[in-house]
Formats: structure tokens, C-alpha cells, sequence
């Protein structure tokens, strides 16, 4: 197969403006080939959702260039269209791209959108967005709040510093957790709901995850003191930590999450709102260009 239109949506602020950048030399390559590439630059999420959905219905392939947020973004102007999203990784977390990753030299990057299969994906549903990565509620989401408000330099290690800057002062939730139909309590500091195994800038928070299983994988982490705690958050990083105590998981269709004071909700490292949130599978709603499970991209071009 050799794809020959694409339509590339850029957020010109991701990676302190990297996504321009990349998206140019990809852009160069691909054109070079003899495919006709589009470039539109995103206004905010709600636009990047409306610019996908114009790309899908020209019948493009669409080039999601920048972080997470603006991949759930494009996906959900993709959703149910059966047009293919390629994700160009060019912001803070690019945790989705470890999932579905592409050759770091734009050449041979070029020739893989071209080339490359695409498979049905599973998307979730979380407040009315789509969500490709995961949604998540606890610690995670107060250090992602943080990092955001603060202004921490737009690099992973900016969630390591929020989370410790966090932690100072967290305390336990009170979770009540809906469940696929059935009620859990749980006292604990993070509450995640998972389509791809990364979050967080790297942390393989649910390395069973698939994309295409129509699951979602929950993982928790309860009431940890906080000894425990800093070994569940270097094992995240290893995927090692779902044999730790208090550390569990299981597969859902859908959750409810609810929480026993204002807790913020975050989802494709963008915030959601505040629990409670509702999150179901949508299986195989979207096409991926690209092989899941390869090995993690070098994501400097």
C-alpha cells in the first residue's frame, strides 16, 4: 500500500515550539516521495478535534503532531471515521508514541507513514472526551495539576519534580470505585485507568495494557506510607511495581471514579475536571498507522 494525502495538525506550542520543526522535515520528506501533505495548526484542543475531522472526511491519513493532549484531541475528530491517525511525537510526554512508535529519522519515518499497516485501536470515553492513553485520578493528577500551574520546564523530569513537591503534603483518598457494575472502597493515592501501558512521561504504569484488547486496565495504589511509596514510583518507571504490596490491578469495561474531597482529574496529561468520572472502553473506534508494542522511538529528530 502507499498512502499519498495527509493532513498534519500541529499544536505550534508543543515541545517550546519542536513540533513546528519536526513537522517541517517530515513534511519535506513525505512531499518529496510524491504525497500531498497539508499542514494546520491547532488553536486549542477544541480546534485540533475540528481540523481532524475535515482532514478525515477529504479522506487523508492524519498526522497528530505534538503532545498526548493533542493526540486525544485529533482522535476524537477520528473516531468512527475509519481514517488513520499517525502519531508525531512533539511534546512533554509522548507517551502514547512509545506505544505506536515510528523511525526517528524523518526519511525513514516518511517512507513508514507511507508504508505501514494500520490496525484497529480502542480508544476510552472519560467526561466526554476521548482519550487514547489512560485517565487518571490521585497523586499523578494533583503532580500533573502542578507541573501545569507552575510552569515546570516541558521535559518528563517535570513530573518527577511536581510529584515530590506534591507529596509533601499529600494525604490518602477515600476512592469509591464503580467498577463494571460493582462497588469498591478503597483508601489509596492513585487511582489509573489505562488504554496504553505509558503515563507520565515514561512511567509504565500498566504494562499488560493492549490497545486493541477492548479493555481497560485499572491499576490502584493504595494507602502506602510514604517509604513504600517512593518504591512503587521508581518501579513505575520499569513497569516492575504491579507485584508490590498495595499496588493491584484488574481489567474493566467501565469505572466510575469518586472521591471523598475535590481531587482533579487528568486525562492524555490534560485536565478532565474533578471526580466523579465515568470511563468506558470504546473498542476499535480508531485506525493507527504503525506496529503496537514496537520497541520506543528515539523521540529527537
Amino acid at each position: 500500500m502507499s498512502r499519498e494525502a495527509f493532513t498534519a495538525v500541529v499544536n505550534p506550542a508543543a515541545g517550546s515550539g519542536a513540533a513546528a520543526g519536526r513537522i517541517t522535515r517530515l513534511a519535506r520528506e513525505l512531499r518529496e516521495g510524491g504525497a500531498e501533505v497539508t499542514v494546520r495548526y491547532s488553536r486549542g484542543l477544541g480546534h485540533a478535534t475540528e481540523l481532524a475531522a475535515e482532514a478525515a472526511a477529504r479522506g487523508h491519513a492524519v498526522l497528530a503532531a505534538g503532545g498526548d493532549g493533542l493526540v486525544g484531541a485529533v482522535a476524537a475528530g477520528l473516531a468512527g471515521t475509519g481514517a488513520e491517525l499517525a502519531v508525531i511525537p512533539a511534546g512533554r510526554g509522548n507517551d502514547l508514541s512509545r506505544a505506536v512508535p515510528l523511525p526517528s529519522d524523518p526519511a525513514a519515518a516518511a517512507g513508514a507513514l507511507r508504508t505501514l499497516p494500520s490496525a484497529p485501536v480502542d480508544v476510552a470515553e472519560a467526561g466526554g472526551r476521548v482519550v487514547v492513553g489512560s485517565v487518571y485520578a490521585g497523586i499523578d493528577a494533583a503532580a500533573n495539576d502542578f507541573a501545569n500551574r507552575r510552569r515546570l520546564p516541558r521535559r518528563p523530569i517535570a513530573y518527577q519534580l511536581a510529584a515530590l513537591a506534591v507529596a509533601v503534603r499529600w494525604r490518602p483518598v477515600g476512592y469509591t470505585l464503580t467498577v463494571d457494575g460493582e462497588t469498591v472502597r478503597l483508601s489509596g493515592h492513585s487511582v489509573v485507568v489505562a488504554n496504553a501501558p505509558w503515563y507520565g512521561g515514561g512511567l509504565r504504569v500498566a504494562p499488560d495494557a493492549r490497545l486493541d484488547d477492548g479493555l481497560l486496565d485499572l491499576v490502584t495504589v493504595g494507602a502506602l506510607p510514604r517509604r513504600r511509596m517512593v518504591a512503587v514510583l521508581a518501579a513505575l518507571r520499569r513497569g516492575a511495581h504491579l507485584g508490590l504490596p498495595g499496588v493491584e490491578t484488574r481489567r474493566v469495561r467501565q469505572i466510575t471514579v469518586a472521591a471523598d474531597r475535590p481531587l482533579p482529574v487528568y486525562a492524555d496529561g490534560e485536565p478532565l475536571g474533578h471526580a466523579p468520572v465515568t470511563v468506558r472502553v470504546r473498542p476499535a473506534a480508531l485506525r493507527l498507522i504503525g506496529v503496537p508494542g514496537a520497541a520506543a522511538p528515539n523521540l529527537e529528530w
